[in-house]
């Protein structure tokens, strides 16, 4: 069964409230007859695949309900002991973070888990667990730009490269987790100034998602952009003409290979605190660790696979080899707000 966002927070509804008090009901009866209750914020149609073969293996089915990140996490409040969710997936560690504080997820043992995911994609207190990697990196013009000229984040506040530079809001979580990143490795002040001159460089007031900066740069607009690197890779592999002449005008660059590494960060989940099933959850977040599932994620939506020695599609191979930054991801859920003070005290938009 799967209740889609559209159903299970769209206005309310009275189909709503009774898919909802129905799921409440029989908790007990689905936990016992093998079924868990999946919130997802994850919006890829792929991922379906990961579930059926879940599903598969363990003969445990999914309810799937999807919905963005906050508005879950305020469903699983709202509904409290009696919530039907067993797991909570969400993307970027600064939303993981958010469902830590607000006390929604469990500490999960699992030497599984804690095997397969290396320490800085997971919660220090196993409350929740990266399971595919997105890198946060810089997209730049083929025809107006070398690789050569480029380097470190840090490098893009500098004058070369005034009104060159094209970014999403500020309010994206993407961006906040990217500063948040910047004021742990750099501290608070030199990573101010470092933003009051890195949006001094904008070449527009940001607008759009990531697929629109990268536009954005093959269209000239803008010599350089940051997205994730899913985005291009999806572009790459557009069956639409005008989508793969975007992909061919840019190129992407992995920064700061020769420090710390480039930004990464995470798609991932927990188990929620009050799970009528805490033991399918948990089988189905180990099964999220798996050779098949980790293939699934890269495959089907170019993300990289947190499990070492599982292989990337040809896709993502073509950009290369890239170093990561082993900064704990959780740090960016807990400097989330330090880093909106600071983007909006430097007049980011």
């Amino acid at each position: 069964m799967k209740i889609t966002r559209r159903v299970f927070l769209g206005t309310g509804t009275a189909m709503a409230t009774v898919a909802l008090a129905e799921l409440g009901k029989s908790n007990r009866g689905l936990a016992q007859s093998g079924t868990i209750n999946l919130y997802s914020s994850r919006h890829y149609d792929t991922d379906q695949v990961l579930y059926d073969s879940f599903t598969k293996k363990t003969g445990i089915k999914v309810n799937l309900i999807e919905g963005k990140g906050e508005e879950l996490m305020e469903r699983i409040r709202s509904e409290g002991a009696n919530s039907p969710a067993d797991v909570f997936i969400t993307v970027d560690a600064g939303n993981l973070w958010r469902a830590q504080e607000q006390g929604i997820l469990q500490p999960v043992s699992s030497s599984i888990l804690e095997s397969k995911i290396p320490t800085n994609l997971r919660s220090p207190e196993n409350l929740w667990f990266g399971f595919s990697r997105r890198a946060r990196v810089i997209m730049y013009n083929k025809d107006k730009v070398k690789p050569s000229e480029l380097s470190t984040y840090e490098d893009l506040a500098t004058d070369k490269w005034k009104g060159k530079i094209v970014i999403r809001s500020s309010s994206n979580i993407y961006n906040q987790s990217l500063v948040a990143s910047l004021i742990e490795i750099l501290g608070m002040s030199p990573t101010e100034n470092w933003a009051k001159s890195f949006v001094s460089n904008f070449a527009r007031p940001p607008e759009g998602n990531d697929t629109a900066q990268i536009k954005a740069v093959a269209a000239g607009i803008g010599d350089v952009g940051i997205a994730n690197s899913y985005y291009l890779a999806r572009l790459k592999r557009s069956t639409k003409a005008e989508d793969k002449a975007v992909a061919e005008k840019v190129g992407m660059f992995f920064p700061n290979q020769n420090g710390r590494g480039a930004h990464v960060n995470i798609s991932g989940g927990g188990v929620v605190k009050t799970a009528p099933n805490k033991e399918g959850a948990i089988k189905f977040l180990e099964h999220l660790t798996s050779p098949e599932a980790q293939k699934i994620f890269s495959d089907g939506n170019n993300e990289y696979p947190v499990v070492a020695g599982v292989p990337v599609p040809s896709v993502l191979a073509t950009f290369g080899d890239f170093k990561s930054d082993s900064t704990n991801v959780a740090i960016y859920g807990k400097l989330n707000p330090e880093a909106i003070k600071l983007m909006d005290r430097v007049g980011w938009k």
